[in-house]
């Protein structure tokens, strides 16, 4: 399965590092590939290389102005023009989609996802991999969105939340009649 990983460029904590570091071991034991934003940083390149490492595939989608720091011995590595065909040309190749923890670019994707998803313009699955609470606040506000009438489906219908990276890949294995 190829799996879209929206996070963190950043070097971060431990606390992030290492349920990063065993969701990659995971896909790349899994044979899944990962389909990332292609960098060579931070918690991108933590997970590119447990991927790799555990035998999985890289499918990198950088950005003209970020090729610099692209990943240069992924399996594939696209260039886009601007953030917008780098989010499109990442969902194109995925067959599900996680959003770890990150900033503002990785909270960028994970709404523009969930509105295509939301207006059905795709119905891969996607997962908010809640490392350390990280997305409590974000779980909640999409809860009071869904009681309060803002979302036009259920909420189950348009994200899961995983509380680990098990959970998340038991989830999208399960939504493509794999496991």
């Amino acid at each position: 399965m190829n799996i879209c990983v929206f996070l963190s460029a950043r070097d971060l904590d431990e606390r992030y590092t290492r349920p990063a570091r065993e969701f990659a071991e995971l896909l790349g034991k899994g044979g899944h590939t990962l389909v990332w934003g292609g960098s060579e940083s931070g918690l991108m390149k933590v997970v590119a290389d447990g991927v790799q490492e555990h035998g999985g595939r890289l499918v990198g989608v950088s950005v003209e102005f970020l090729a610099a720091s692209a990943r240069e011995n992924a399996d594939e590595m696209l260039i886009a023009r601007d953030l917008a065909e780098r989010k499109a040309l990442l969902l194109e190749r995925a067959d599900a989609v996680v959003i770890m923890v990150g900033g503002t670019g990785t909270l960028d994707e994970a709404t523009e996802i969930l509105e295509l998803k939301k207006h059905g313009r795709h119905t891969k699955p996607v997962v908010l991999l809640n490392t350390d609470g990280f997305y409590d606040g974000l779980k909640e506000q999409f809860r009071r969105m869904e009681a309060e009438g803002f979302l036009p489906l259920p909420l189950a219908d348009l994200v899961f939340f995983a509380e680990d990276g098990v959970g998340a890949l038991a989830y999208l294995e399960e939504s493509a009649g794999i496991a």
